[in-house]
């Protein structure tokens, strides 16, 4: 998470946090922070494509946060608003390991379960592959936008 979101979760100014972040750098390692370098910056700056008044806080390159940056963040942010969204944020955290630990779960027993019984009838073979584009499914292709030149009619 960038720190402009994250201060506005915490209900502080990006300043705020960044100054916060500054003074406590020995807490956040680059395995939990990092600052985006100027060429990444311009291009996600190109991709958002703001309004200049979206632009405010997005003069500099951000600080980016991992999970256990954002832990780290309710040591430094003491307001009540901080810590209630530090926990918010760190069981959202939870809960998506969480699923993608089920996940992968159901597909390395669905593996086994194919290799013990992977020499029995073409039936078995076809249910396996069902149940694995049910956890898979096929992402469906996106119509392309933009203007089409004669050629390509």
């Amino acid at each position: 998470m960038i720190d402009r979101d994250l201060a506005e979760l915490y209900g502080v100014e990006p300043k705020r946090l960044k100054e916060g972040v500054r003074r406590n750098i020995e807490r956040f390692p680059e395995d939990f922070m990092f600052e985006l370098t100027v060429e990444e910056f311009q291009i996600w700056r190109t991709q958002i494509a703001s309004s200049k008044s979206d632009l405010i806080g997005l003069r500099y390159p951000p600080y980016c946060f991992t999970e256990q940056g954002v832990t780290m963040l309710s040591c430094i942010l003491k307001s009540k608003k901080a810590i209630e969204t530090n926990i918010r944020i760190i069981r959202v955290f939870s809960k998506m390991r969480e699923m993608l630990l089920t996940q992968k779960d159901i597909l390395l027993k669905l593996e086994q379960f194919e290799k013990q019984l992977g020499k029995n009838s073409e039936d078995i073979q076809l249910i396996f592959k069902a149940l694995k584009q049910f956890l898979n499914p096929p992402q469906e292709p996106r119509r392309q936008i933009g203007y089409k030149r004669d050629q390509e009619e």
